[in-house]
């Protein structure tokens, strides 16, 4: 994904009748996603698909794509040019006859006529070129690999040879299946996605975020380098409530991190402690953003699932990086901010407890309730509207309502084409059997060994996530590798939670790695060098998917004495984990005590007993004398430099 330029906004606005079609097409995205999902024409007595419903979705967004997005960075931003209006009409077109035909073409879906394969290419060409406006070239080349295998599969030997597929039948499919086009990852882009970053904008619209900055700056501003551990608490609350990683980076990294800078941290590692808890949320619940609903629709699985099962890798996911920020403060001196800089957490709660609501509102409604995660994304909108009018400083009025669906329509549009794509690459895996005569190489590639496997998965994920947003990444991994994985004795449940974790590392990871790009331009701060330490801090997320891939425990699976142990023995872990790779417990520790404390670790956080017993043996005599000996000065050089 290109890094956006600071000199001027991604999108571009036009003024006069095309700004005015903007505006209004940008509402109309949340608007239709709502109807779709209340199914509000039923009260009417029109039965609608829901696929209607996103097939306008696709028209809105293929018709806003060209408009907003310039074709190249010297295209014109003040002026529409007769290409981008002619591929605006043509993206509503497309769009439109699925919504108004769809039932019909759902009788006769096998049907192949020129009509429907003229309309089929240049839906497949506007969307491959608004993903290539909007996302760069790399995940266009990826998903036209896909798009093309199913007619060259003749051509490839072994298990990956098939039938070629004629160019009129794979263009129809794509453009009409249920399976391809309008399947999985648009239907939870338009529906529950949608719902959701509603919300987040409901809520920073009335001024959310600020509560939740604010709440976590005074309760660890006063602590050993309190504005990182705030960060990490703050992104950590606010970013499982928004679910958008660079959203949330970007909300709350403007407060925390010239704290953290002014602390004394340098730049880089100020940036890292910001993107690093940022990319959690998409680890963590209660809402991890699109791809877990998009998880829990391949499973078959209510949301809540797929989230409680997440909820002990995505602890110690934080767990990691709140003690690293603790254990480089203590190493380096740094102190924690004087009491009278630092708001009252008393009054910020007295203040903005209504802030809390929302989010009481989803976990009520999705894991007690059990209400469909779209439905419950609308409680929570409601929920946010209904708190706003009792503040007057939060009230909402027509302007900021418009401006909520504006800003809504915006947060979708790269989602939209990012889903209708990602439905490409699902439909030609189904239509050509890639992922089953994929996994069944694999297999005997392996042997059957499940590690080898892991590594084969972890590698292609993080490889596509160098270039590729985190949906895209997981959706074309778990097609293809998954069924691997669960073969070789993985529980579904283990195996997609492992894809989700490599995927998002790509925030992290260079090049793309848009969380550091993200952080760093807010805190001025070299990206390679952000980037390295975000990895470090972020250690958990590398480690923890090997982890539960052989202990299941860990995802909530099993009886509560499975549990019990493995959890706190992965959190100790984590914890000596964090001391070894800064250097620092009870006080500075030589590089000798580090290895140590880092073997140990990955034994109490391996999932055989006999691996954990060792870990035990070599931490409890260096964590006993390490405790005994924390008053006396360490006979390893003070480290006072920032790394």
């Amino acid at each position: 994904m290109d890094t956006e330029s600071t000199a001027q906004p991604r999108f571009r606005r036009h003024k006069g009748i095309t700004g005015i079609i903007e505006r209004i097409f940008l509402a109309l995205i949340p608007i239709t996603g709502i109807v779709g999902i209340l199914n509000i024409f039923l009260y009417f007595g029109i039965g609608l698909w829901i696929q209607q419903y996103l097939a306008v979705l696709l028209a809105l967004a293929l018709a806003l794509t060209p408009l907003l997005v310039p074709a190249t960075p010297k295209s014109p931003r003040d002026k529409l040019t007769w290409y981008d209006a002619a591929l605006s009409v043509g993206g509503l077109v497309v769009g439109l006859y699925l919504a108004i035909f769809y039932q019909k073409l759902q009788m006769t879906a096998g049907l192949i006529t020129v009509e429907r394969v003229i309309l089929g290419v240049i839906a497949i060409l506007l969307i491959l070129e608004s993903c290539r406006r909007l996302l760069g070239w790399f995940i266009v080349v990826i998903i036209m690999l896909f798009i093309l295998y199913p007619h060259f599969a003749d051509f490839f030997p072994g298990p990956l040879q098939g039938r070629a597929v004629p160019w009129e039948r794979l263009a129809v499919y794509l453009y009409i299946d249920e399976g391809a086009l309008l399947g999985i990852p648009l239907r939870v882009t338009g529906t529950i996605v949608l719902a959701f970053i509603l919300f987040g904008q409901a809520l920073f619209a009335v001024g959310g975020e600020k509560f939740f900055t604010d709440a976590a700056i005074s309760l660890m501003g006063r602590f050993r380098g309190g504005p990182a551990k705030a960060a990490v608490v703050g992104s950590g609350v606010f970013g499982i409530i928004s679910g958008s990683v660079v959203a949330n980076i970007a909300t709350t990294g403007v407060v925390t991190i010239p704290m953290m800078k002014k602390l004394g941290y340098q730049p880089h590692f100020a940036a890292a402690v910001e993107a690093t808890t940022g990319c959690g949320d998409q680890l963590a619940p209660p809402i991890m953003g699109t791809v877990a609903f998009i998880m829990a629709t391949f499973l078959g699985v209510p949301y809540w699932k797929v989230a409680l099962a997440a909820l002990i890798p995505g602890i110690l996911y934080y767990i990691g990086v709140f003690m690293q920020v603790h254990f480089h403060a203590a190493r380096t001196g740094l102190k924690g901010l004087p009491l009278e800089g630092l708001p009252s957490f008393k009054k910020v709660m007295l203040d903005n407890w209504i802030f809390i609501i929302p989010g009481l509102v989803i976990i009520y409604t999705m894991f007690i309730l059990q209400v469909e995660a779209d439905m419950s994304g609308l409680w929570a909108v409601a929920s946010v509207f209904i708190i706003s009018m009792l503040k007057k400083a939060s009230r909402l009025n027509l302007k900021k309502l418009l401006a909520i669906l504006e800003s809504t329509g915006e947060g979708l549009l790269e989602i939209l084409i990012i889903g209708a794509m990602a439905g490409f690459a699902v439909g030609a895996v189904l239509l050509s059997a890639l992922g089953h005569s994929l996994s069944l190489a694999l297999l005997q590639l392996a042997g059957g060994n499940l590690f080898t496997l892991l590594l084969v998965t972890a590698m292609a994920a993080m490889v596509l996530g160098l270039g590729v947003s985190t949906t895209p990444v997981y959706i074309i991994v778990v097609i293809l590798l998954a069924p691997a994985l669960i073969q070789a004795g993985m529980i579904p449940l283990s195996a997609h939670l492992f894809v989700l974790y490599y995927a998002v590392l790509g925030f992290l990871t260079p090049p793309e790695m848009m969380a550091v790009y993200t952080a760093a331009s807010i805190a001025h701060a070299e990206p390679m060098r952000t980037a390295w330490q975000a990895m470090r801090l972020g250690i958990a997320a590398y480690l923890v998917p090997f982890v539960f891939a052989y202990d299941r425990s860990l995802l909530l699976q099993g009886s509560p004495a499975d549990i019990a142990p493995s959890t706190i023995l992965a959190i100790s872990g984590m914890i000596i984990l964090s001391a070894g790779i800064e250097g620092y417990l009870f006080r500075n520790l030589n590089w000798i005590k580090r290895v140590l404390f880092i073997a140990g670790a990955a034994g109490l956080l391996s999932p055989l007993w006999v691996a954990r017993g060792a870990g035990i043996a070599i931490l409890l005599p260096l964590f006993l004398r390490e405790w005994k000996m924390r008053g006396i000065v360490s006979p390893a050089k003070s480290q006072t430099s920032q790394t």
